[in-house]
């Protein structure tokens, strides 16, 4: 038996299965042809079925699938090491790889805790935002501020010890380091873009001056990019734009092909576990970190985002869903939201949103909305005509 996430197995609607996909495209079993408006959770960003990733992984599977990096390592997992370290900004140079977004963070925050300890600092705080989610492994809950994903921890957060949540305004986060800062370990935030919170947006002026106070304060920075990195907020990375001490990515990174992530450091970070003291190495080591076929189709991925101007087609989605978008209002909306490739529609009641999914379905789109909030996040290659379909089903609903 399956146990499906996120889902009441007891009311559990049937899942739609699927034979095959192909572009944006997914094929059910019965005959349907679905636009996929979500990138099986934003990480499919070229689509499905690509030749060339495909190839990459074949090639690579004729040599071996997988070794543990305890002791040994392999070409593609170097490869992909000195690429990031070559593409990401700054010195974010120094990767360590895990199985998932939400692994990569808990080595960020364990990375984090140990640099202080490593140094001698009993500082015992961490900052972070309201309505963040970070993954549902216990530390990345604990960082987290969602009661209908991390309600283990207990309503109003009374068993997250040594965490502190603030809004994405400046005169909160400057109290909150005025109050806090010489307790702080790091700040962790998914930048510009809250995805699972509500795909709530903000400004970069927010990050600006939190890469000041965290200079100031000696705190290292966070930027959790699993969801927004890769082009999502219609920037290659918002690490781009601020640069944190500390990055993860995930979804995207493999082109949404195997789970895989990377928590990669800046020097100063790197420097911290650098010494001749035994216990200050780094003791972590997921199974399947730089797996060699996940480390593959990474490298082709970057390789397509580049050759293929993928910020440039990204662009095009925004556009095209902001031309689209244009006037559409309802009295049941609260607000509509567009960020690079992403557009949210917010409601009032979630009970509004009952039945969308059916509805798209019906309409060639395969569409998951939560709580009170209907969104695409669509597969960078999708053609015009594909993201018109979708936006169109949108605006249906509420018509």
């Amino acid at each position: 038996m399956i146990w499906y996430p996120y889902a009441q197995m007891k009311t559990l609607d049937a899942p739609i299965k699927i034979s095959h996909a192909k572009g944006v495209h997914l094929y059910t079993e019965d005959g349907h042809d679905l636009i996929d408006s979500v990138s099986s959770w934003w990480s499919v960003i070229h689509g499905y079925n690509h030749p060339e990733i495909n190839a990459a992984i074949s090639g690579q599977l004729e040599k071996f699938a997988h070794i543990m990096l305890g002791g040994m390592t392999h070409e593609p997992v170097q490869m992909l090491s000195d690429k990031l370290a070559q593409w990401l900004p700054g010195d974010l140079d120094y990767c360590f790889f895990s199985d998932s977004g939400s692994v990569a963070v808990e080595v960020a925050l364990k990375m984090a805790l140990q640099f202080n300890t490593n140094r001698g600092s009993d500082r015992d705080m961490i900052l972070s935002l309201e309505h963040a989610y970070h993954g549902d492994t216990f530390k990345a809950m604990e960082v987290g501020d969602d009661e209908d994903y991390h309600f283990a921890f207990g309503v109003n957060s009374e068993k997250k010890r040594g965490v502190v949540h603030i809004p994405t305004e400046i005169p909160a986060l400057e109290k909150a380091f005025e109050e806090y800062g010489d307790r702080l370990t790091c700040f962790i935030v998914e930048p510009l873009l809250q995805g699972a919170g509500g795909m709530r947006m903000y400004d970069i002026s927010f990050l600006e001056r939190a890469r000041q106070l965290c200079d100031q304060y000696d705190v290292l920075l966070i930027f959790d990019e699993v969801a927004t990195g890769f082009g999502r907020t219609g920037n290659r990375f918002v690490a781009d734009l601020v640069l944190p001490d500390i990055l993860v990515l995930g979804k995207a990174l493999t082109g949404g092909y195997i789970g895989h992530a990377v928590t990669v450091a800046n020097r100063r970070v790197w420097e911290g576990f650098m010494s001749e003291d035994p216990t200050h190495a780094f003791m972590h080591g997921p199974t399947f970190m730089g797996n060699a076929l996940a480390c593959c189709a990474a490298l082709k991925s970057i390789e397509l985002f580049e050759r293929e101007d993928y910020i440039s087609k990204i662009r095009r989605i925004e556009e095209i869903t902001r031309r689209e978008m244009l006037g559409f209002t309802d009295p049941r909306i609260k607000e509509i939201r567009i960020m690079g490739g992403c557009v949210c529609i917010e409601v009032y009641d979630a009970k509004v949103l009952d039945g969308f999914k059916k509805f798209a379905y019906e309409h060639g789109v395969f569409s998951r909305t939560f709580l009170k909030y209907m969104y695409a996040m669509v597969p960078y290659v999708i053609s015009e005509s594909e993201l018109i379909q979708i936006l169109d089903t949108m605006k249906m609903w509420f018509r």
